[in-house]
């Protein structure tokens, strides 16, 4: 008898793993599925001074969906993109800052901490060829985890939790997360997709976002609107309160009293899930099978009855869901949305990309309206910043590959942030608790069963 292959074993016993526990129960027990009730109204698990998501206003003593609000230590998200520092291209520099020491900094503290950042972009001697080329992945996060975990061990305080070390630790990563990001995808673009071997170093002169776009190019070369428009993707993306996934997980992690390196691995790991940080990849799917579907994609009744067999679960995959439409907590409106839309539109002309900005625009309209009339909805439906990164970043010339890294390299300065507050409010272990259904059976020797 031949033994089996762990794939062998596996296809033929996985079915013994399934243990479905009935949906009744989690009501039964007051057990909130994903953590968040009925009305999608989430437990709360923590307290936190980074950031601030608003949905809903309360009227009458009731909950009303309002507008959503999104705060960074106070400021919210529309006055920071006003700032000076987005013309600057600097915009990203100012709003980690800001996550991280809580205040503003002044153009002086501006531009020290610019220079401590451009000054940090090194990683250790032959980490490029020894560690990211030597084993390249077709999944560029997985690869951007392992070089966040070997790289503990270049650190010989890697385990030294004191606020300084973690800060100094925090603002390396923040520094090298762009070329661990970078060389990870032209590994594997050489590699396993036979294209070019193409390796820039980052330029000190250089700001967060020109230098992504110089190193993700050939030729180095970008213009002044698409540096603006990732300086403005990185804060987009740098922080969300500490509800979502990967922040909780952050926040658990560092609450066991695990090291840097460990704590920011698993939240990169808690990111590049589909429901995620990888949503915006469903969007530019979902919109490349409509246009294979839709015959004139300028005839909205056309557009409307295809996303009516999306949401149907009869087209794309039949996941009954449009994509980039309704958020956890926003109702009528994602702040980060709208900021982003503001100069989505020049990007577009720029790159003669208009009329597939219009699809986006008439996807967000008739989505909303069919979401609304065959769903139960308790509150707004409205477009999330992910139904636009991703038609971004392809505007900007950006890998799909590179998609969710792009979010990882500006969250990080939230995760950063988040672990901060962690290591200094809170002792305790977070340990939530899971209702046992499973019966008591008596053991049965190994002969008799």
């Amino acid at each position: 008898m031949s033994i089996p292959t762990f794939k062998e074993y596996a296809e033929e016993n996985f079915t013994l793993c399934e243990k479905r526990i009935p949906d009744e129960l989690y009501k039964k027990y007051n057990v909130y599925r994903g953590l968040r009730d009925e009305n999608g109204k989430g437990v709360m698990a923590g307290i936190t001074n980074v950031s601030t998501i608003y949905g809903k206003k309360v009227v009458d003593g009731k909950e009303v969906p309002a507008d959503g609000i999104l705060l960074y230590r106070g400021y919210a998200l529309q006055d920071l993109v006003k700032g000076q520092s987005l013309k600057e291209h600097r915009l990203s520099e100012e709003c980690a800052y800001l996550l991280l020491f809580g205040e503003l900094p002044t153009r002086a503290q501006l531009d020290e901490f610019t220079k401590v950042l451009a000054n940090g972009r090194t990683l250790p001697t032959n980490f490029n060829r020894d560690v990211i080329m030597k084993a390249p992945s077709g999944d560029v996060m997985n690869s951007i985890i392992r070089s966040v975990l070997t790289l503990a061990s270049y650190d010989k305080d890697a385990l030294d939790n004191s606020l300084n070390n973690v800060l100094r630790q925090s603002l390396m990563l923040i520094s090298t997360m762009p070329m661990l990001a970078v060389y990870a995808y032209h590994a594997c673009n050489h590699y396993i997709k036979g294209g070019s071997l193409i390796i820039h170093r980052p330029d000190p002169e250089l700001t967060w976002a020109e230098n992504l776009l110089m190193m993700l190019r050939p030729d180095k070369q970008f213009t002044e609107l698409e540096a603006r428009v990732l300086d403005l993707a990185l804060v987009l993306q740098m922080e969300h309160g500490g509800g979502n996934n990967s922040t909780f997980t952050t926040h658990v992690v560092t609450s066991t009293g695990s090291d840097t390196y460990s704590t920011i691995a698993a939240a990169l790991a808690s990111l590049k899930g589909p429901k995620h940080g990888g949503a915006n990849l469903k969007v530019v799917g979902m919109m490349d099978d409509i246009k294979r579907h839709v015959r004139d994609i300028r005839d909205e009744d056309e557009v409307a009855a295809y996303l009516g067999k999306i949401l149907d679960g009869e087209a794309f995959d039949h996941a009954g869901l449009i994509y980039g439409l309704g958020h956890a907590v926003y109702s009528l409106s994602d702040p980060r949305f709208l900021v982003f839309e503001s100069f989505v539109e020049n990007l577009a002309k720029e790159k003669g990309m208009s009329s597939e900005y219009a699809l986006y625009k008439s996807v967000e309209k008739l989505g909303q309206n069919l979401i609304c009339e065959r769903r139960k909805i308790f509150k707004g439906v409205c477009p999330n910043v992910d139904f636009l990164s991703g038609f971004v970043y392809r505007m900007l010339g950006i890998p799909d590959e590179m998609f969710t890294p792009i979010f990882a390299i500006g969250r990080i300065a939230g995760w950063s942030a988040h672990r901060m507050e962690e290591l200094y409010n809170n002792r305790k272990i977070i340990r939530p608790a899971f209702k046992s259904i499973m019966d008591e059976r008596p053991y049965i020797q190994l002969d008799d069963r």
